[in-house]
């Protein structure tokens, strides 16, 4: 919880004054409460984007951009760089602290129980056009989920509350590797009892009948990672959309559903496709990855490098910083012959010793890393954004429970200023010209 601030803020308006409380979180970040605004003055606030409007108070994630700071739970991001899985980081967005060994081993247990969907759901993926776009499946069976699980839209305790956490965290791999092997004409593969969280997705995305793949140490890591620094972001669009959901007592599916929509965007989870996108036109136009980011630098060109820089982050991204490293372990072994992984390097290697960027703090994001590994693994770029949701799922999961434990708990209904006709009287048909 906040803490009431000794000093107020004071509006001046239309001759009098109004005083509005000042609430301080946990790393003195300040808030000027403004909830009563309306009641008082008759006006509210206009911020497009909710750039500068609090929607909530979350003991989840902190963030603070003009450092380069990300803190899950209060662990710097950091400190996940080696050994935390990420069941572990799942357990710590979702319960608040890192689990024992025998919740662990428990919660694990159940990612394991859980990874299977129903035979009859399984079948709906007939249904769905081979083009469709993985995302619109992802979001349709992830409600087509709630169908199954009809015990579960009413979460009355903690304990029934996990258990519907960990169906949601070990279906969605399932479903999206369903989703790509229809894509392909693929069998499906069922998950391996015998294989953790991140191996056993790879299982189902690759395997074939009599034909297992074996995912590589390395790769397991990257891929593991990928998933941690995606698995919270404060109150980015895809959270602050399941938690406007969640508001209105929409069960845990329909708003993980939701925010898989709200995440589909192109401004949002779609990044690091761009990321690859540009890599392709750099390809395909015989352009040198010194030709293309001249171009970039130029006030009168329309060419824009995309994966540097970040609208939160002012300083370098502390989760490209580790992107970064296990790419440098990774992409030798995997890239040789990629051309795309080679431009990719070499503008990175131009952006890091440039002046110009490194003066704008213009440094390669995660989206520009999380892109490039996913190609180096293996992972079509249709599929990008559903990985992001896989790792993204703990946070929504963790923001729609501690909204839904708070007891001012209020159904999300921004304001608006109304900028249409003014009142106008219906017209007949005949009548009108």
């Amino acid at each position: 919880m906040s803490t009431l601030c000794s000093d107020q803020a004071i509006l001046t308006l239309g001759g009098n004054e109004y005083k509005f409380p000042i609430v301080e979180g946990s790393e003195a970040e300040r808030g000027i409460d403004i909830s009563d605004l309306r009641a008082k003055t008759g006006h509210i606030t206009l911020d497009k984007g909710y750039g500068n409007t609090g929607s909530c108070e979350s003991a989840i994630t902190y963030i603070d951009g003009e450092k380069g700071i990300l803190r899950y739970r209060g662990i710097p991001i950091e400190q996940f760089a080696m050994g935390p899985t990420f069941t572990d980081v799942a357990w710590l967005l979702i319960n608040g602290r890192l689990p024992t060994t025998a919740e662990y081993d428990e919660f694990s247990a159940d990612l394991t129980r859980y990874a299977n969907l129903d035979e009859s759901m399984r079948h709906q993926f007939e249904g769905f056009p081979r083009v469709a776009p993985p995302m619109a499946i992802l979001s349709a069976m992830i409600n087509a989920l709630s169908c199954f699980h009809p015990e579960l839209h009413e979460l009355e305790d903690e304990s029934q509350f996990r258990h519907a956490a960990a169906r949601l965290i070990s279906k969605i791999r399932t479903i999206a590797a369903y989703a790509f092997r229809h894509s392909r004409g693929l069998p499906n593969i069922y998950p391996d009892p015998a294989l953790r969280y991140v191996p056993n997705f790879m299982h189902m995305m690759f395997s074939q009948p009599y034909k297992q793949y074996i995912c590589p140490q390395l790769v397991r890591d990257a891929l593991n990672l990928i998933l941690i620094l995606h698995a919270d972001h404060e109150q980015n669009c895809s959270t602050s959309t399941v938690r406007m959901v969640g508001s209105s007592g929409a069960n845990l599916f329909a708003s993980c559903a939701a925010g898989v929509c709200a995440l589909w965007g192109p401004l949002h989870g779609g990044a690091n496709v761009e990321v690859l996108t540009m890599l392709e036109q750099i390809h395909q136009g015989n352009i040198t990855p010194e030709e293309y980011v001249k171009q970039a630098k130029s006030k009168d060109s329309k060419v824009r490098l995309m994966g540097f820089g970040h609208r939160v982050y002012k300083n370098f991204d502390p989760r490209a910083k580790m992107l970064g490293a296990i790419a440098e372990k990774l992409l030798p072994q995997l890239s040789a012959g990629d051309p795309l992984l080679e431009i990719a390097r070499r503008l990175e290697e131009i952006a890091l010793s440039d002046p110009y960027f490194i003066e704008r703090q213009l440094y390669p994001n995660v989206d520009f890393y999380s892109g490039i590994l996913l190609r180096a693994i293996g992972i079509p770029t249709n599929m990008f954004t559903v990985i992001f949701a896989i790792g993204r799922l703990p946070g929504w999961i963790a923001h729609w429970w501690e909204q839904n434990q708070t007891q001012a708990n209020r159904i999300a209904r921004p304001r608006q200023i109304y900028v249409g006709e003014t009142h106008r009287d219906f017209v007949l048909r005949d009548n009108r010209r």
